[in-house]
């Protein structure tokens, strides 16, 4: 049992509370006819928080000399986190809530009972504000129902306390469908209220220790998704407009009335900085042309997403993000043009973080895949990655190794998948790609396949010495051999700046003998120190 939220715990109930939704995102998906039909409020929640929880991977070691206390600073990172990756109306709302939560309590000493119940109502507060039209029987009602509840507790035990607004919180979702029509025909709880209900029961779980088995009041019907008629009102727009902004308050004020003129479900929220602060901005409308040149009066707009709610009926799984590039780093001529051919953006072997961010931020792209081939360049990817977070560019780093991982990423990618799927299909296809390299021994050294001398030839799988030999050819052959004996159906040559003429062939003619099944493709990659690179796939 915990009596304090410390920084530690807030880490866990980041982590716990994204597991728990990823265990809900389909029921949640099912659930979702507000404030449109598409079928993806458990998605956007689960987005949204991977993001809270990015952010605090990256930086929640990185405690300022003065301002919130740890406690304050990881809150205040998990709720900008999410505010730089909501989608959609609940991952917005939420990200105010955890907002306005880390508000309240970033320089308290320590979070007690009361204190929970002070940022659960500053949370709530948060998070009406940032709805120019609240409308009950919604995630508000719920989070204003666990406001309350924590608040009449009256007590400074967290555990207590953080149970009686997670129980309340399950009662005014029940309740939900009597104050919303729309819920009420489709025979369904608010799907944004549910998923808020997922994470209090995570908090109580890190606080306790125990899990909360507290399924949503059970549907009167089933129904697929996304085939609910819109709920009253709703219709009238097509479009769903949503958009980063750095802006300041004043010029946000008039972005508020000239969207309100354009159309509904209106939401601005901002990150609390002065004079001039980021704010996610989501609207329905009708003009998307008009939308973003609000946007552009007010301040500067990026990660500007349009969905047309006639595709997303046809198609629950999200609206497509335009705007995507790949950045891969590479070691020889060859291998460059490789990776230029395939559309990315090729950076040379051994960069700088700034280099990098630089590679990045030129692609003009919203959302970009960095493939590093290296073990070491991994590291300064990842912190490229949270610098573009800051002018918000969404950095997601597929660990590739060898340059014929990055290859077979980048064969899967799909522009038509959302970008989070692209992203897990490309680290899926290198991480089925299995890699050696062979190289000549520059000294002595005692590997896992016995001892070396300078001058041999050295085989290495996976970055591991599997065979040592004194003819380069052989070796090759023999390593393919080795790797093609685990199964594959595919193996990828990339020949070396020193490799002798012929070694790509003398090696396919050997595969084409005793794999014949096998296809083989050979190019001249040009990088040094390895005459041969292998892919198997």
């Amino acid at each position: 049992m915990l009596d304090t939220l410390d920084a530690a715990a807030v880490r866990r109930w980041c982590a716990s509370g994204l597991a728990a939704l990823k265990r809900h995102q389909g029921e949640i998906d099912q659930l979702n006819v507000y404030p449109v039909p598409d079928g993806d409020t458990g998605t956007n929640l689960v987005l949204t928080l991977t993001s809270a929880q990015q952010a605090l991977a990256m930086d929640l070691d990185t405690l300022p000399d003065s301002g919130p206390t740890a406690h304050g600073h990881a809150l205040r990172l998990m709720a900008q986190g999410a505010l730089l990756g909501a989608r959609g109306n609940s991952g917005v709302i939420l990200s105010q809530i955890l907002r306005g939560f880390a508000d309240q309590v970033a320089g308290v000493p320590a979070v007690r009972g009361r204190e929970l119940a002070a940022a659960l109502r500053s949370g709530t507060a948060a998070a009406y504000t940032a709805v120019s039209r609240p409308v009950e029987g919604t995630v508000l009602t719920v989070v204003a129902a666990a406001a309350a509840a924590a608040e009449g507790a009256d007590s400074d035990d967290l555990p207590t306390v953080a149970g009686v607004a997670a129980r309340a919180a399950a009662e005014a979702l029940a309740r939900t469908p009597e104050q919303l029509p729309a819920l009420a025909r489709a025979g369904v709880v608010d799907a944004g209220g549910r998923g808020l209900c997922v994470l209090l029961d995570a908090l109580v779980e890190v606080l306790t220790g125990e899990r909360t088995a507290r399924p949503a009041p059970t549907p009167r019907s089933a129904r697929p998704a996304a085939t609910v008629a819109r709920e009253t009102g709703s219709d009238e727009y097509a479009y769903e407009v949503q958009f980063l902004l750095d802006a300041r308050a004043e010029a946000v004020a008039g972005l508020r009335r000239a969207l309100d003129a354009l159309g509904d479900s209106l939401v601005v929220v901002g990150d609390g900085r002065e004079p001039e602060g980021t704010w996610n901005v989501h609207v329905h409308v009708n003009d998307v042309g008009a939308a973003v040149e609000a946007g552009v009066v007010a301040g500067r707009p990026y990660r500007i997403s349009v969905t047309r709610f006639a595709d997303q009926s046809e198609s629950p799984s999200g609206p497509v993000v335009a705007g995507r590039a790949a950045v891969v780093v590479a070691t020889g001529g060859g291998i460059a043009d490789l990776f230029a051919a395939e559309g990315a953006t090729v950076v040379p072997g051994n960069p700088s973080t700034g280099e990098l961010l630089d590679a990045v931020r030129s692609t003009g792209a919203a959302r970009v895949v960095v493939l590093p081939n290296d073990a070491n360049t991994e590291a300064v990817a990842s912190a490229a990655a949270r610098e573009a977070h800051r002018y918000g560019i969404k950095v997601s780093v597929v660990p590739t190794r060898s340059p014929v991982q990055a290859l077979a990423a980048l064969a899967v990618r799909d522009g038509d998948r959302r970008f989070e799927d692209d992203v897990i299909a490309m680290a899926e296809a290198a991480g089925a790609c299995r890699y050696a390299e062979v190289c000549h021994a520059s000294r002595e050294a005692l590997t896992v396949a016995g001892p070396c001398r300078p001058g041999d030839v050295l085989a290495l799988v996976e970055g591991e010495v599997h065979l040592i030999g004194t003819d380069l050819t052989d070796t090759c052959a023999a390593v393919v051999d080795r790797m093609l004996g685990g199964g594959g159906e595919m193996v990828t040559l990339l020949a070396g700046v020193d490799a002798p003429a012929g070694l790509t062939d003398a090696v396919r003619a050997h595969v084409a003998r005793r794999w014949p099944f096998v296809e083989v493709h050979a190019y001249p990659g040009g990088q040094p120190f390895y005459p041969l690179l292998v892919g198997i796939e």
